[in-house]
C-alpha cells in the first residue's frame, strides 16, 4: 500500500470522525432546543428570562407552577427515559446484527407491561410495588427467551423468532388481565400498555439518571468489544473479545435500562426500536450508536410527548405517537432487512 493510499484513508477517517461529532454535536443541540420549547409551549407562553429564573430556583408568579410544577417533569423524564429506551434498543440491535432484535419486538418490554398489569390487577398493588415487579420481570423474560435461543450459542434470527413467540403468549395473558379487570383499575393498567408521561415527578429522576449513568456506562466500556461482533462471533472471538461474556454484559445492560424506563413510563412503543436505525443513518454507521441512538431517543420521547398533548386534535400519551411513527418504519425495515440482510 502506498503512502499516497495511506493517506487518503487516513483523510478518510478524519473526515468520518469529524462529520460524526458535528452530528452528534447537532443531536444535543437540537435535544437542548426542544426541552427549552417544551419549557416554554403549551396552553400558555412563558418567556425564555422566567424559565431560567424558575430552573435556577427563583420563585416567579405562574411560572413556578407551571414549568417547575408541570412541564419540567415531564420534559426531564422524558429524556432519561428516552436515552434509556434508545441505548438499550440500540445495544440489542447491534449485538445481534438485526434492527428487528429490540426490546419492544422481541417481547421484554411486554414482560414488564404484563408483569405490572397482573400486579395491578390481580395483586391490587401500586407505586414501587409494580415498578419493582415489572423490572424484574423484565430481567427474567429477557434470561427466558435467551435460554430457549441458546443452541450451541446465540443466533439473531432464532433469538428473534423465540422473542416474537413469547411476546404473543404475553399479550395474550395481558388481554385475559384486562377483561378481568374492574373499571377503576383500567386506566393503570392502561398506562403500562401504551407509555405515557402524564403524572411524571422530578423524585422520578434520579433511579433513571442513576441506572443511565451506571448501565449505560457498562454498555459504553463495552462498545467496542460491542462492535466486533458486527463481524460476526467468529471474527470477534479471533480478534480478542470474550463472545459469551460480552453477550451476557450487554443483555443485562440493555435489559435492565428497558426495564427501568419501563417501570417509569411504560413501554413507550417502538423508541428502543427507531432509536438506533435513525441514529445510523444520522451519524454513519462507522462508530458505536449507543450515545446517538440515546439522544435520538430522547428526542423521539420529549417531541413525542409534545406532539400528543398539544399539536394533535385532541389529547393522547406519548406512547400513542411513536407507535403512530414506529409501525410503518416496521414493515419498511421487514422489507429493507429481507433485501440487505438485516443490518443496521
Amino acid at each position: 500500500m502506498t503512502s499516497t493510499t495511506i493517506g487518503i484513508l487516513q483523510r478518510g477517517r478524519r473526515l468520518r470522525r469529524g462529520w460524526r461529532r458535528a452530528m452528534i454535536g447537532g443531536l444535543l443541540a437540537l435535544l437542548a432546543v426542544c426541552f427549552l420549547l417544551a419549557l416554554m409551549l403549551g396552553q400558555s407562553v412563558t418567556p425564555p428570562a422566567d424559565v431560567l429564573r424558575v430552573l435556577l430556583g427563583g420563585d416567579v408568579a405562574g411560572a413556578s407552577f407551571t414549568v417547575g410544577q408541570l412541564r419540567l417533569p415531564r420534559a426531564v423524564i422524558s429524556i432519561l427515559a428516552g436515552m434509556c429506551f434508545g441505548m438499550g434498543g440500540a445495544a440489542f440491535q447491534v449485538m445481534l446484527r438485526n434492527p428487528l432484535a429490540s426490546p419492544d419486538i422481541i417481547g421484554i418490554s411486554a414482560g414488564a407491561s404484563a408483569a405490572a398489569v397482573f400486579a395491578i390487577v390481580f395483586l391490587s398493588l401500586d407505586g414501587a410495588s409494580v415498578s419493582g415487579i415489572a423490572i424484574a420481570a423484565g430481567l427474567g423474560v429477557a434470561l427466558l427467551i435467551y435460554a430457549l435461543s441458546f443452541k450451541g450459542g446465540v443466533a439473531g434470527s432464532r433469538l428473534i423468532l423465540v422473542g416474537i413467540g413469547i411476546s404473543a403468549m404475553i399479550h395474550s395473558f395481558i388481554a385475559y388481565a384486562l377483561a378481568r379487570a374492574p373499571a377503576w383499575d383500567l386506566q393503570e393498567a392502561m398506562r403500562w400498555l401504551t407509555g405515557s408521561v402524564n403524572g411524571a415527578r422530578l423524585d422520578q429522576a434520579g433511579l433513571l439518571l442513576l441506572v443511565l449513568l451506571v448501565l449505560g456506562g457498562l454498555l459504553l466500556a463495552r462498545s467496542r468489544d460491542l462492535e466486533m461482533l458486527r463481524m460476526g462471533d467468529d471474527v470477534a472471538s479471533a480478534l480478542g473479545v470474550r463472545v459469551g461474556m460480552t453477550r451476557m454484559t450487554v443483555i443485562l445492560g440493555a435489559v435492565g435500562l428497558i426495564a427501568v424506563a419501563t417501570a417509569t413510563t411504560g413501554p413507550i412503543a417502538f423508541t428502543a426500536f427507531l432509536s438506533g436505525p435513525i441514529a445510523a443513518r444520522v451519524v454513519g454507521s462507522h462508530g458505536s450508536v449507543l450515545v446517538p441512538a440515546a439522544l435520538v431517543g430522547a428526542l423521539l420521547v420529549l417531541t413525542g410527548d409534545y406532539a400528543g398533548q398539544f399539536l394533535l386534535p385532541g389529547r393522547y400519551p406519548v406512547g400513542v405517537v411513536t407507535g403512530a411513527l414506529g409501525a410503518p418504519f416496521l414493515i419498511f425495515l421487514i422489507i429493507r432487512a429481507n433485501r440487505t440482510g438485516g443490518t443496521l
